[in-house]
């Protein structure tokens, strides 16, 4: 999930490490509080960056397709879709509340999602995931970044 125009909201990147600002330890304790919330979710690895996030979740009552989606009414409950609907939305009431700016946009519209298949492929997520604030000068959300890497170095399914 990246935030609107790339905006670096959640802290910065030092030496290797994220340092979390206030905003960005929002999205740390709803990310956290999400599981409680949503009984039908597992978390995993999880990473905040300046101005995206990398998560795993698992869903333990899967329901429909892996988005949940339907064209006519939006996220199926216990969905992909559903969890990152509501934890956007919390984050950006609590940013905004916090900052006196109501009905502001911090995410952008949509989410990559990806089902991860195998346990070759889920180590290999966890550790992009874990590795990605070494890699920030890299990242294709950097703003400033001088060469970004092209592609997704963990999506080599085998």
């Amino acid at each position: 999930m990246v935030t609107k125009d790339r905006q670096c909201l959640f802290g910065e990147v030092v030496e290797a490490e994220m340092r979390l600002n206030d905003w960005g330890r929002i999205v740390q304790d709803e990310w956290d509080k999400s599981a409680q919330i949503r009984k039908e979710i597992e978390l995993d690895a999880f990473v905040i960056m300046p101005n995206h996030v990398h998560g795993i979740i698992a869903i333990a009552e899967p329901v429909g397709r892996a988005t949940g989606r339907s064209p006519l009414v939006g996220p199926g409950k216990r969905s992909v879709g559903a969890f990152v609907g509501g934890f956007k939305a919390a984050v950006t009431q609590r940013i905004n509340g916090a900052r006196g700016t109501p009905g502001v946009s911090v995410w952008q519209r949509n989410y990559f999602e990806h089902v991860i298949r195998n346990e070759d492929s889920l180590h290999r997520i966890r550790q992009y995931i874990t590795d990605n604030p070494m890699r920030w000068e890299f990242d294709r959300e950097n703003p400033a970044a001088q060469h970004p890497e092209a592609n997704y170095t963990w999506r080599d399914e085998r």
